[in-house]
């Protein structure tokens, strides 16, 4: 297909919309968008948090969401069971019976399957032409079923945990996929490792993007004069923020003047509102919450460091590359991060950021003491930092990457590769 030719109509298929904490979705389909794509966003359920970014309003309004209990989802099954019973039952077979080894994924899949009928529907009547899946568990599931049921191509976004943990039915979905996107090299090898050839044929690495316009340095001089440390993360065990509270004990021990502001929720807050209280850094320490992203850049802005201390639990849980840290490597502010997974690919310690051993608190403690000491240093990481993200991973050149894959235009990765480089 050629470039000047219609764009195809896109189906985004994601868990929770609008989830504050998947902001990289909600703005790569914001940039699909602007580029040209019609992206309807079909979402399994709707998100209530309290905090929503203000460019996910108007897709808010348009999105369809899968509400299971409905007269709509039943009339949908009867639809299905009338046109196609054949492949109803045939969608339901595969889903329950590829999903029977993890009782947690199938019981989902009791929920997933009718409204993936549902949303089959649907997107027959819109003219759907594809189908993307956000994750590579449960809205690869819905995309899987979609294509049993209306015959609509599908692809899927493998990002981190769900290819960590558990990859129930992970090898079914990649072989009907028509491709696939994971977002580092790291999970490129993991992957090929795991399901061989006929995977890695399928597979495009498309790193995740931020808005480099947006995300950029602050053009003001810092008024505050306190070591300022940010971590915007959500408050769960794998993000690692107990190792940063601790960090920040030591630091008060040795004299420095900092304060640590961290933004997210989750359910890990009682015990590191504990955590602080019992090493007494309830002063310097302060978890802020959900935060909407205009708050961010202003966080940003008045960051000496961002800093992630991701751990990798004994599940498997862990992070891909996380989008924080190319935020912050594009605001110009320096970041420590741990050597795990695919974080490497994206902060090479010494040069775009500093990197140490996951679960480490005196090795984070000494990385982050190493940028309050070393300012010309940091200004240096900082600068290299952005040139970085302009250069791997800006939004604009992702969503383009995937733009021509949901074309049928970038044939394999040294496509996508140039894709990322031109902006």
């Amino acid at each position: 297909m050629k470039l000047n030719q219609p764009r195809k109509r896109i189906a985004y298929i994601v868990s929770r919309f609008p989830k504050i904490t998947e902001t990289f979705i909600l703005f790569e389909i914001v940039e699909l968008a602007r580029l040209g794509t019609e992206v309807g966003v079909f979402s399994i359920l709707r998100e209530k948090e309290g905090i929503m970014h203000a460019e996910a309003a108007p897709i808010v309004e348009r999105a369809h969401y899968g509400k299971l209990l409905s007269w709509a989802v039943l009339g949908s099954q009867l639809f299905w069971l009338g046109r196609s019973p054949a492949g109803y039952l045939r969608a339901w077979w595969r889903s329950l019976s590829g999903s029977a080894a993890s009782p947690s994924f199938f019981l989902r899949a009791l929920a997933i399957v009718p409204v993936a009928a549902h949303f089959a529907r649907q997107m027959q009547e819109e003219g759907i032409e594809h189908v993307h899946a956000s994750w590579a568990t449960h809205t690869a599931l819905a995309a899987y079923v979609i294509r049993i049921l209306a015959g609509i191509p599908y692809s899927f976004t493998a990002h981190a945990h769900e290819i960590y943990c558990d990859r129930t039915m992970l090898g079914e979905k990649i072989r009907e996929s028509e491709f696939f996107i994971t977002i580092s090299e790291y999970n490129r090898r993991l992957l090929t490792e795991l399901y061989g050839p006929e995977c890695a044929a399928k597979m495009h690495v498309v790193h995740c993007g931020v808005d480099t316009s947006l995300f950029k340095p602050r053009n003001t001089v810092r008024t505050n004069q306190r070591f300022t440390i940010l971590c915007v993360a959500c408050l769960e065990k794998h993000k690692g923020q107990r190792y940063l509270i601790e960090a920040c004990a030591e630091l008060r021990r040795r004299g420095v003047d900092l304060r640590c502001l961290l933004v997210g929720e989750g359910k890990d807050r009682a015990l590191l509102e504990r955590q602080m209280r019992e090493l007494g850094v309830g002063q310097c320490v302060q978890i802020l919450g959900r935060q909407p992203r205009h708050r961010v850049l202003e966080l940003m802005a008045e960051a000496d460091v961002l800093t992630l201390q991701s751990i990798m639990t004994p599940s498997g849980m862990s992070e891909g590359i996380p989008v924080c840290l190319m935020e912050a490597m594009a605001s110009g502010v320096p970041v420590v991060a741990s050597s795990i997974r695919g974080i490497p690919e994206l902060v090479e310690h010494g040069r775009t950021g500093l990197l140490v051993p996951h679960s480490d608190a005196r090795a984070l403690g000494e990385a982050l003491l190493t940028i309050y000491t070393s300012p010309a240093l940091a200004q240096e990481l900082a600068i290299r930092g952005r040139e970085k993200i302009i250069r791997e991973f800006d939004l604009t050149a992702s969503a383009r990457a995937k733009q021509k894959l949901f074309e049928g235009v970038a044939a394999d990765d040294q496509l996508v590769e140039m894709s990322q480089r031109a902006s």
